[in-house]
């Protein structure tokens, strides 16, 4: 089908953000930096990624986009005749570029080539000595010890050790009798084994058509790493199931979203997780792309507080409500009604959705509860624009992490503090600016496919750690098989090297 596959470059403005550090000067090949975890063969990710940074000939860092085609990027296979790899360039429009590029088959070795009008930037040309392997190769990493260090996992990460401290023991035997019978008539689960590096589910429930958010990064996980021997329940729906004050015994849940009220298990959310696996595939919205979309310069941006969405939560009708008696200081409005009726003289018409880059247009950004946390947290936060969040006892894997003032302006669950909140930014330029700039270095730093990886796998070793009972394929379990429709399938060496032993 692939004859060869083209390089296509995307870059985005060159308006400055900053004052420039350096002076103006010259952009050096030599003095800028590339870094980052696209130059190591053996971090596999759906894109893989790295960074370039612009630097002048005084050694001073670029603080504005050096130019749409400052750097040239080439990628090949040298051994091969063609080389099927996607390729975009990001230009965060602050001094620094994403490289991301998506490979479509493996290969033995990789030559990445950056350049300024044909001359190589730091120490390209970078190898990569393979086999380097693409996203839907089955090739796991044995020693999963080797593989967090590969990826620069953390060693402890806090949020799964508080879910966790619920839990002292897990005994699966007895949790694979009793959640379904708790949970399985009134709850859509999946009920998940891995053994042996393999995926097995049984589901329960009607409404189960989001497993395939659940099946597709365990299958990622499997082809990338041995996975430990673990059993575990996965809630597929809104809302935390297991609540804190219950009089049943507690059961180990699995779910997108946890709440101040419940104990279940947090994991990033089906919507970064899927933005993550189909980076430069399916979806557009992906914590590189909005790094790349970022809107004007901060001094540029409309000062109205923007906000769309649908009508899941009463906060949100008084929101729309507030709007439209401070229009010149919050345009809010609903895209669709769903869970209220809808009375246009309260809350004006339904409007068209708008692209989501369009939202760093505006300086501030509204976050606000839906049926639970809005999941749109970490693409806002990944802006240039302040975050205004909502006060609430939902929470996705990373909220815990972030703090108030800090990471982003809080305003009350009632909303009753909102406009004087946003006065307060308008009053504190500055403030709310260095709020919106630390927001997205945490975005940056925390958020990215291979922390997303690191946060599953972390989280399933450590349970997997608490079970005192062998973890078994229960039956009507089905097995969950890899894809199988890889144009170009690849040949593990890992498999290869086993058989022989």
């Amino acid at each position: 089908m692939f004859s060869i596959w083209l390089l296509c470059y995307l870059t985005l403005g060159t308006i400055p953000v900053f004052t420039v550090s350096g002076g103006g000067n010259q952009l050096s090949p030599e003095n800028s930096l590339i870094w980052g975890p696209g130059l190591t063969a053996d971090v596999v990710l759906p894109a893989r990624y790295f960074y370039v940074q612009a630097l002048d000939t005084e050694g001073q860092r670029f603080t504005f986009s050096p130019g749409t085609n400052a750097f040239q990027v080439k990628i090949t296979a040298p051994d091969e005749q063609f080389t099927r790899i996607g390729v975009q360039i990001l230009d965060r429009k602050d001094g620094s570029f994403i490289v991301r590029y998506r490979m479509y088959a493996s290969y033995k070795n990789l030559k990445i080539e950056i350049k300024v009008k044909n001359k190589h930037v730091a120490k390209s040309p970078y190898i990569l000595k393979g086999p380097v392997y693409h996203e839907n190769c089955d090739c796991p990493r044995e020693d999963s010890t080797t593989w967090l260090e590969d990826m620069s996992c953390p060693q402890a990460i806090p949020q799964i050790q508080r879910d966790l401290a619920h839990f002292p023991t897990v005994d699966p035997d007895k949790i694979a009798k009793e959640i379904p019978q708790r949970f399985g008539q009134r709850q859509s689960l999946c009920h998940y084994t891995i053994k042996d590096n393999k995926v097995y589910i049984r589901t329960h429930g009607e409404h189960v058509g989001f497993r395939i958010f659940m099946d597709a990064i365990l299958l990622s996980l499997t082809r990338k790493v041995k996975m430990p021997d673990v059993e575990f329940f996965v809630n597929l729906g809104d809302w935390p199931l297991e609540k804190k004050k219950s009089t049943q015994n507690l059961h180990p849940i699995f779910s997108w979203c946890g709440s101040t009220e419940s104990k279940d298990i947090v994991m990033p959310t089906y919507d970064l997780t899927d933005s993550v696996l189909e980076t430069m595939g399916r979806v557009s919205l992906d914590m590189m792309s909005v790094q790349a979309n970022t809107g004007p310069p901060w001094e540029d941006k409309n000062t109205t507080a923007i906000w769309r969405g649908r009508d899941s939560r009463k906060e949100r009708l008084e929101l729309v409500k507030l709007s439209r008696k401070y229009p010149d200081v919050i345009d809010a409005a609903f895209t669709n009604f769903f869970f209220f009726k809808h009375n246009e003289s309260l809350y004006g018409p339904i409007v068209k959705h708008i692209s989501f880059f369009d939202f760093f247009k505006y300086k501030y950004q509204i976050n606000i509860d839906g049926t639970v946390a809005a999941y749109r947290l970490p693409y806002l936060l990944a802006g240039n624009s302040v975050v205004l969040k909502q006060d609430s006892f939902y929470y996705e894997h990373f909220y815990n992490e972030l703090q108030p003032w800090k990471h982003y302006i809080p305003f009350k669950n009632d909303l009753s503090d909102l406009l004087e909140k946003l006065q307060w930014a308008k009053d504190h330029d500055e403030e709310a600016r260095n709020i919106a700039k630390t927001g997205q270095e945490f975005a940056r730093n925390n958020l990215m496919g291979d922390h997303v990886f690191c946060y599953y796998f972390k989280l399933f070793q450590e349970y997997a750690n608490l079970q005192v009972s062998e973890p078994k394929i229960r039956d009507g379990m089905e097995k969950v098989e890899q894809p199988d429709d890889d144009l170009f399938p690849c040949t593990c060496h890992r498999k290869k090297a086993k058989d022989e032993l």
